[in-house]
C-alpha cells in the first residue's frame, strides 16, 4: 500500500479532474491540462527514444516558458534528473556545472545559446536540444525542440518507471562566489514536502492564477512549479521581468498569486505605471532571497495592494523552512507596526522539519529579540549532500543538522528574524551592525530607490559601513545628509560611515544582492571579500 511521494502525481491528478482547465498560458499559447499533459509525455518519450534512461542527468537552460514547465514533468517523470541552468552565468561556469552533474543532454533556449556555443566543442554531451525563439539565430548545433517532439507516432506508450522517493529528482547548483558552484541533490521527497508547504502555508487554490514571476532554474521556481499543478491552478509564463508587462497581467489575467525577491517588489512599487493600474484580485506574493525592509512590505501594500507572505529558506533546503504566520491580532497594529511584522522570516511550516537559531556552543538563544545566532535546521526538506561533494557536505551538515550562515535572533513569540548573513556582518570597533537593518532605515528615505550596505577597512575601527545608493530619478542627496539622516533614526555607531552613489547594484538572475562583487572593490585579497 506504500506510495512513493512525488510531486509528478499531481500532474496525473491535474489531468484526471481537469483535463479541460486551462493549465498554461504562456504569451499567446494556452495549454489545458490534457494538452500540457500530452506534450510531457511526447518530451519523456522522445527522451526514451534518445537514450535517456532512470538515473541519467538532462541539463536545461530555459527561461520561464511553457516549455520549462514541460521539462520538470517529462524529463522528472522518465526517473531522470533534471539540472535546471541559470542563463545568466558565463560560459566557464556553464561548462563547469554541465560537466560535472554528469548530464547526457541539454535543452537550451535558444536566446541564450552564445555561452553554450563558447563551450560546445568542449562539452561530452550525446545531444543538444534547441527551443526556437523568433528573432534569435544560432550557430549551435543541435535539434529543434518542437521536431524533437513530432518525430514519435501518436500510439507511444511510456512505460512505468517504480519511483523511490529518495532517488534525486532535481540538482540545482548554487552560485559559486570565490569557488565552483555546488550541486544541491533534491529528491521526490523533499520536493514533495517544499511544494506541500508552498500549498498550504501560500493558500494555492484550484481557481488561482499564479505568475511565474520567479526564475523557475531557482529552487525549482521555490516549489511553485509543483504546487499549482496540485492545485490544478492555471500558470502564466513570464520570459524576464519586465514591471510594465506585470502590472499589465495583473489587470488583463487576474493574477491572484506571485512570488519574487525584494528587488523585484522595489522595481514595481517604483513602475510609473503601478499608480495607474487596476488590481482587483488582491493578489498574494511571497517574497524571499534577502530580508525585505518592513518599508518595502509597506509600499507594496498600500500601492499595489499585495498581500506580503514573507517566506524564508535556501536551495539547500528545497528551499522553505520559515514562513512569516499572520495573526488576527495582527490587524489591530498600525501599517508601519504590520510591515515590520511581515519583514520576519517566522516560524517552521507545517511539512519542513525543525529550525533554531543557536549560539556557537550549540545552544539555543533566548526568545528575547537580542541575542544573535545561526540558524539550522534539520527534517524533511534538506538536500541529501552536495553531489560528489562529500568534504563541503560534512562542512554544512553536521550532527543532523544544516547551518545555514544566516544570523538572526527569535522573538518572544518564536518568530525568526534575520539580522545579516554571517559573511555580511559588520564588526567595528567590537560592535556588530547589521547591514541589514541600515538599509531597512535608508529604504524610508523618500529619494533611496535601492540601497546595499557593506563593511569597508578602517584603520581605527577595523571596518565601517558604507551605504551604496542608487536614487530615484532627479532625487538629489548628498553623503552628508543620506549619514545625518541615519544618526537620526538608530544608534550613531550603527550609521554610515560613508555613502557612494550608483546607476544600479550588482543582482542574481532572482533579484539578490551580490554583496561579495561590491565588497570586492574594497577589499581586494581579503577574506572580507567572500
Amino acid at each position: 500500500m506504500f506510495s512513493p511521494l512525488t510531486p509528478l502525481d499531481w500532474k496525473r491528478r491535474a489531468i484526471k479532474y481537469y483535463p479541460e482547465k486551462t493549465a498554461v498560458i504562456d504569451g499567446d499559447k494556452e495549454f489545458t491540462y490534457k494538452e500540457f499533459g500530452n506534450r510531457t509525455d511526447r518530451l519523456s518519450a522522445a527522451l526514451l527514444d534518445a537514450g535517456i534512461r532512470q538515473g541519467d542527468h538532462v541539463a536545461v537552460m530555459l527561461p520561464n516558458t511553457h516549455y520549462m514547465l514541460e521539462c520538470f514533468y517529462g524529463i522528472c517523470q522518465l526517473g531522470a534528473v533534471m539540472v535546471p541552468l541559470n542563463y545568466r552565468l558565463t560560459a566557464k561556469d556553464l561548462a563547469y556545472i554541465i560537466k560535472h552533474s554528469d548530464a547526457k543532454m541539454l535543452i537550451v533556449d535558444e536566446e541564450f545559446t552564445k555561452p553554450i556555443e563558447e563551450i560546445q566543442n568542449n562539452l561530452t554531451l550525446d545531444e543538444i536540444i534547441v527551443v526556437h525563439v523568433d528573432g534569435e539565430e544560432t550557430t549551435l548545433t543541435g535539434v529543434d525542440y518542437e521536431r524533437f517532439l513530432e518525430k514519435l507516432p501518436e500510439n507511444f506508450k511510456l512505460p512505468e518507471i517504480e519511483m523511490d522517493e529518495n532517488d534525486l529528482l532535481t540538482l540545482n547548483y548554487t552560485s559559486g562566489t570565490t569557488s565552483n558552484p555546488k550541486g544541491v541533490m533534491l529528491t521526490h521527497r523533499s520536493n514533495y514536502l517544499n511544494a506541500a508547504n508552498f500549498l498550504h502555508h501560500l493558500r494555492v487554490e484550484h481557481d488561482d492564477v499564479y505568475l511565474h514571476t520567479l526564475p523557475m532554474f531557482h529552487a525549482n521556481g521555490w516549489g511553485g512549479v509543483w504546487a499549482v499543478t496540485a492545485a490544478g491552478a492555471t500558470h502564466v509564463c513570464l520570459r524576464k521581468v519586465d514591471p510594465p508587462v506585470i502590472l499589465d497581467l495583473f489587470e488583463t489575467k487576474k493574477i491572484t498569486l506571485l512570488c519574487g525577491a525584494p528587488t523585484v517588489v522595489n522595481m514595481l512599487v517604483n513602475e510609473p505605471k503601478a499608480k495607474e493600474v487596476v488590481i482587483d484580485t488582491s493578489p498574494r506574493m511571497a517574497i524571499a532571497g534577502s530580508p525585505p525592509a518592513a518599508a518595502l512590505i509597506g509600499k507594496a501594500q498600500d500601492i499595489l495592494g499585495l498581500n506580503m507572505i514573507h517566506v524564508y529558506g535556501l536551495t539547500e533546503t528545497s528551499p522553505f523552512i520559515l514562513y512569516n504566520e499572520w495573526k488576527k491580532e495582527f490587524e489591530s497594529k498600525s501599517a508601519d507596526e504590520q510591515a515590520t511584522i511581515k519583514a520576519r522570516q517566522g516560524i517552521e511550516l507545517a511539512f519542513s522539519g525543525e529550525t533554531k537559531v543557536i549560539h556557537q556552543d550549540g545552544e539555543e538563544v533566548g526568545w528575547n529579540g537580542e541575542e544573535l545566532g545561526e540558524i539550522i535546521t534539520r527534517g524533511n526538506v534538506v538536500m541529501k549532500g552536495y553531489y560528489k561533494d562529500p568534504e563541503k557536505t560534512n562542512a554544512a551538515i553536521r550532527d543532523g543538522w544544516f547551518y545555514t550562515g544566516d544570523l538572526a535572533v527569535t522573538h518572544p513569540d518564536g518568530f525568526i528574524e534575520i539580522r545579516d548573513r554571517a559573511k555580511d556582518l559588520i564588526i567595528s570597533g567590537g560592535e556588530n551592525i547589521s547591514s541589514t537593518e541600515v538599509e531597512g532605515i535608508l529604504y524610508k528615505h523618500p529619494d533611496v530607490l535601492e540601497v546595499a550596505v557593506i563593511a569597508i577597512p578602517d584603520e581605527k575601527w577595523g571596518e565601517v559601513p558604507l551605504a551604496i545608493i542608487v536614487l530615484h530619478a532627479d532625487a538629489h542627496l548628498t553623503e552628508e545628509e543620506v549619514i545625518r539622516y541615519c544618526r537620526d533614526h538608530m544608534a550613531h555607531f550603527k550609521a554610515p560611515k560613508a555613502v557612494t552613489f550608483v546607476e544600479e547594484l550588482p543582482k542574481t538572475a532572482t533579484g539578490k544582492l551580490q554583496k561579495y562583487r561590491l565588497r570586492e572593490m574594497f577589499w581586494e585579497g581579503s577574506k572580507k571579500v567572500n
